[in-house]
This record gives structure tokens, C-alpha cells and sequence, in this order.
């Protein structure tokens, strides 16, 4: 899907405009990181506002290829994010996707949660964020789940 727009050369690099410690250690350490074109990078933009909760991943909801991809769909499914307002996609099946989307949100790992558009995380904020009850909040006021009713106590429901 993306292998196409998201290729890149090396005449399309670009340095860093601040360069890290190891690329000023070693010149040839500043071409391992590559810029993903506008393109591409509209492409992916696309992609991450296509749907409500979009989640990059390995392998797909249904047979994750990772734990940690195994773990953020664990949690969206304890949070009962509802499949038609969630998009998956394997990064397994796209090196330059699985390459691009860590330069898109400047994060290193997969998987890779948004939610309307945003970036959230990775699989350790997810994990934070549903054992503090920050990903609950996010969701109900994203629209993404109904509030929570809160449950009577007997002693109401018996008066």
C-alpha cells in the first residue's frame, strides 16, 4: 500500500537540523536516519485520521505477531473500542511503512496507537495510561466509547 510512495534515496536526504551526539561521532551515523517525503508522509496522515482509533501494528488484531502489539489490542479490547471505529495496520506487510510510521510520530517502537488523528503511544503509554485511567478518560471524550453508568448499590435499588 505504501511501499511505492514511501521509497526514498539518498538525494532525498537531508541532515538533521540537530544532529545527535553519534552522527558527530561518526559522518556516515548521520545517514541512518532518512526523512520520509511529503508524500509519504501525506499518505500516512491519511491513514492515521482514517478512523477514529487507528493502531500500527505487527500482524493484525486477530493474530498479533508481538506481544506488545498482542497487549494494545488487549487493552483496546478491555476498554470495548468497537472494531467499526478502529483501523488496523500490519507493518509486517510494508517495511517502508513499518519504517516511515516511526519517523511520522518520532517514536521508535510499534505498535503505534492515534486517536482522532493524535498520537497516544506506544505499547508502555498504553499500559500507563489504562492502569492510571488516562485511556478510559481519552476515550469516552473522544466519542470512541459511551461513560461508564455508574451502578446503583443495592441499597438504592431496594428503596
Amino acid at each position: 500500500m505504501f511501499s511505492s510512495v514511501l521509497r526514498t534515496s539518498f538525494t532525498a536526504l537531508r541532515a538533521p537540523a540537530r544532529a545527535p551526539a553519534l552522527a558527530l561521532a561518526s559522518p556516515s551515523a548521520a545517514f541512518a536516519r532518512r526523512y520520509i517525503t511529503q508524500e509519504a508522509r501525506s499518505k500516512i496522515q491519511k491513514a492515521v485520521t482514517s478512523m477514529p482509533v487507528v493502531l500500527f501494528m505487527k500482524g493484525n488484531p486477530e493474530a498479533p505477531q508481538c506481544g506488545f502489539s498482542r497487549a494494545a489490542v488487549q487493552v483496546l479490547d478491555i476498554h470495548g473500542v468497537p472494531p467499526e471505529k478502529m483501523q488496523t495496520f500490519d507493518v509486517l506487510e510494508d517495511s517502508e511503512l513499518r519504517q516511515s510510521i516511526k519517523e511520522f510520530s518520532d517514536w521508535p517502537t510499534i505498535p503505534q496507537l492515534y486517536v482522532n488523528g493524535e498520537f497516544v503511544g506506544g505499547c508502555d503509554i498504553l499500559l500507563n495510561m489504562h492502569q492510571s485511567g488516562e485511556l478510559a478518560d481519552l476515550f469516552v471524550k473522544a466519542g470512541i466509547v459511551p461513560p461508564e453508568e455508574p451502578q446503583e448499590t443495592q441499597s438504592q435499588s431496594q428503596n
